[in-house]
C-alpha cells in the first residue's frame, strides 16, 4: 500500500509540475517520467488544397521512459491521404535525450536533442516535409524549454531530409528534399488554481508558431497553432487543437488542419518486479 501511494504522489508531482509543457503539436525538453510507458493515439483531420476532399490520418504510438534523461517513441499511421481507400502507410521511430536540467521551485529550464527515422509506403507530391505518414526520411534538431511557474516556453529548431522521390507532374521538375524548421511554444495552466490532489482536471491553453523553409526550392510555411488539453487523474491527456497557414507558398496537400489525441501514461511499468 505505501508503494502504490508513493507512487501515486510521484506521478502527481512530476505530471503537475511540468504539465503546461505537455505540448499538442510539439515535444518539450523534458521527459515523460523514468520506467514509465504511454499508449497515445491522434487523429489529424482536413480538406485537400486541390480537390476539397475531406481526409484522415490516424496514428497509434506506445512510448518508453527508459531513465530520466532518455526516451523513445514507436508510431505507426493509417491513413487515405494519398488513395481512395483507408491502408496503412508507416512506421517511425523517435529518440530524445536531455542533456541539460538546471531544477528550481516553480521553475526550470532544460535541453535535449532528438532524432528521428520514418519508413512510409506512400509516394509523397508536395514540398512540405513530414515523417508523421507523409514520406520516409531522417530528422533530427535540438529543444530548449523554460518553464517559468504557470507559464512554460520552448523552442525547437529541426533538419528534416526526405529519402524518397516526389511523383513528377506535368510541368513540375523542382522538388524540396530538404527543410530547415522550427517551432516555438507557450503553455499556460489555466487550472486548478491550487492543487489538493492527483485527481483533480488540469486545463492548460497553448498557442505555437511552426514553420519550415525549404532548403531545394524557395518555398516556406508558418503556421498558427492553438490548442486546450484536460489532463484526468494526472496520467491521461486529451488535446484538441488546430493548425493554420498564416503565411507561405509551399505546395502542401492543406494548409489548415485539425487534431484530437489521447494519452495515457503507466507509471513503473517498464520496472522490473522484484
Amino acid at each position: 500500500m505505501g508503494k502504490i501511494c508513493c507512487a501515486l504522489i510521484a506521478v502527481f508531482i512530476v505530471v503537475n509540475a511540468t504539465a503546461q509543457e505537455l505540448y499538442v503539436f510539439s515535444e518539450p525538453a523534458s521527459n515523460m517520467p523514468a520506467k514509465a510507458m504511454g499508449l497515445k493515439y491522434a487523429g489529424k483531420f482536413l480538406e485537400e488544397t486541390a480537390s476539397s476532399d475531406f481526409q484522415q490520418r490516424h496514428m497509434l504510438e506506445l512510448q518508453f521512459g527508459h531513465n530520466k534523461k532518455w526516451m523513445t517513441h514507436i508510431g505507426t499511421t493509417f491513413s487515405d491521404m494519398y488513395g481512395s481507400t483507408f491502408r496503412w502507410e508507416s512506421v517511425r521511430l523517435y529518440s530524445k535525450y536531455r542533456f541539460i536540467s538546471y531544477d528550481d521551485i516553480h521553475k526550470h529550464f532544460r535541453a535535449a536533442a532528438f532524432g528521428e527515422v520514418a519508413y512510409s509506403v506512400n509516394d509523397p507530391m508536395y514540398d512540405e516535409l513530414s515523417l508523421d505518414g507523409d514520406q520516409s526520411g531522417l530528422r533530427g534538431g535540438l529543444i530548449l524549454t523554460q518553464l517559468l511557474h504557470k507559464l512554460a516556453l520552448s523552442t525547437t529548431i529541426y533538419y528534416i531530409t526526405s529519402l524518397q522521390d516526389r511523383v513528377k507532374h506535368a510541368g513540375i521538375h523542382d522538388y524540396n528534399y530538404n527543410s530547415f524548421n522550427y517551432s516555438l511554444s507557450a503553455g499556460y495552466l489555466l487550472f486548478p488554481r491550487k492543487y489538493n490532489s492527483y485527481n483533480q482536471t488540469n486545463i492548460n491553453l497553448y498557442v505555437e508558431l511552426l514553420g519550415s523553409q525549404a532548403l531545394d526550392t524557395k518555398s516556406s510555411y508558418h503556421d498558427i497553432a492553438p490548442a486546450i488539453q484536460f489532463i484526468f487523474s494526472s496520467n491521461t491527456k486529451l488535446n484538441l487543437g488546430g493548425r493554420f497557414q498564416i503565411a507561405g507558398n509551399m505546395n502542401r496537400m492543406a494548409e489548415n488542419s485539425f487534431l484530437i489525441s489521447i494519452e495515457r501514461t503507466f507509471l513503473n511499468a517498464l520496472k522490473k518486479r522484484s
